[in-house]
């Protein structure tokens, strides 16, 4: 088993066990009524995501691993973790909004807005780099970022809306 696939194997266990704390915490989020914004691009988001990862697998498993990109990986994954602890219970891979609810303005988001879609932007562009598929990464962070254009502004939409709602 070369190193390429051990790395991958993380990635998507990684990517089901988060599939299923979002799956979980949805749920939750909706029963105390919050609200789902802008679903139309959500299967969008996946069918990218998916891709990427099954693109990787089908490129990359036999790759090379570049040290370098794989440590900037391996930080990008401890800025997940931070921001997946810093979310609890609100994270997920939805537009949810719970009414009232304040902005989360710890952890990361001391410093960005959007914290996790920073990392994921990393993400799709270095675990490429990692196993040496540059154009592979240059491809998918420009399909990324159209769809992360789409994602953010419904996303700020949506949190606009709650902290009127909250403020009359």
């Amino acid at each position: 088993m070369t190193a390429a696939i051990l790395l991958l194997a993380f990635v998507t266990l990684e990517r089901l066990a988060e599939l299923a704390l979002a799956r979980r915490n949805t749920a939750a989020l909706l029963a105390r009524g919050a609200l789902e914004f802008a679903p139309g691009h959500y299967p969008l988001i996946v069918a990218l995501h998916a891709a990427w990862l099954a693109g990787l697998w089908w490129l990359g498993r036999d790759q090379p691993l570049h040290e370098g990109w794989l440590a900037l990986f391996a930080l990008l994954q401890i800025a997940r973790v931070w921001v997946l602890v810093t979310l609890g219970r609100r994270w997920t891979t939805r537009i949810i909004v719970l009414p009232g609810a304040p902005l989360v303005r710890r952890g990361p988001y001391r410093f960005l807005s959007h914290p996790n879609y920073a990392v994921v932007v990393g993400e799709i562009a270095v675990l490429p780099l990692a196993l040496e598929l540059p154009l592979y990464a240059l491809a998918f962070s420009i399909l990324n970022a159209a769809v992360l254009a789409v994602r953010i502004r419904a996303e700020q939409a949506a949190l606009e809306r709650n902290a009127r709602a909250r403020d009359a």
